[in-house]
């Protein structure tokens, strides 16, 4: 199957996605949702390309290539639907993300400094029950990886999205904490975390030594 990113031809098998595709021709695509050891989700739309003669942008990880597609991946559309998308989740934070994760990465590449949207923000919220792992609630931003790499990878089920919209996070058993969940403490959760929102707590106590700071708090 032969299709164009950017101009550039590439050749992938029946069944790749757009996302496949621009990475076989080299090309960047932001993600925020997308981890290539899990089924595409679709739900951060940070991955939007335009295709010509689409009607309107479409979501790379999610949509299959077609012969002789022609497929522009920084298309000004696409290009200001993400950015927007990404800026609203930078807004919700309380503080800019840790410059080494992937939700900054994703930020630097669309050159977003501060958010232009001050609305309300979370609030720190720490759970530091488990042995190894800390979750810190006001990092996350629903992108569902940790719960979809407790399930797809891991088989635990040991993680659940909860509430909507601004109010939206996860947890760990019936709310009660990892510790008393089905977690059998693989890490996958931390490690395909995309804003630290989930991580050791060898690291977050580095990362306090480092600002001093302390912590924070079960």
């Amino acid at each position: 199957m032969r299709l164009e990113i950017d101009g550039q031809p590439v050749e992938v098998e029946p069944g790749a996605t757009i996302l496949e595709a621009a990475q076989a021709a080299g090309r960047y695509v932001p993600t925020l949702c997308f981890d290539d050891r899990m089924a595409p989700f679709g739900a951060c739309r940070v991955c939007m390309v335009s295709m010509e003669g689409g009607a309107a942008p479409v979501a790379a990880c999610t949509t299959l290539c077609r012969d002789d597609m022609k497929v522009q991946t920084e298309e000004a559309t696409a290009r200001r639907i993400a950015a927007a998308t990404v800026e609203l989740v930078l807004s919700e934070l309380p503080e800019p993300p840790a410059e080494h994760t992937e939700l900054a990465t994703v930020a630097r590449y669309f050159k977003i400094g501060e958010p232009r949207w001050q609305g309300e923000r979370r609030r720190p919220a720490h759970d530091r029950r488990h042995p190894y792992l800390a979750l810190q609630h006001e990092l996350c931003i629903s992108c569902g990886r940790c719960v979809r790499a407790c399930d797809e990878v891991q088989g635990a089920f040991a993680l659940t999205a909860t509430g909507r919209g601004f109010h939206s996070g996860i947890t760990a058993g019936l709310d009660s904490g990892f510790v008393d969940s089905t977690c059998v403490s693989c890490g996958a959760c931390a490690d395909t975390c995309p804003t630290d929102a989930i991580t050791e707590h060898s690291l977050l106590e580095l990362a306090s030594e480092y600002t001093g700071e302390e912590g924070g708090t079960p």
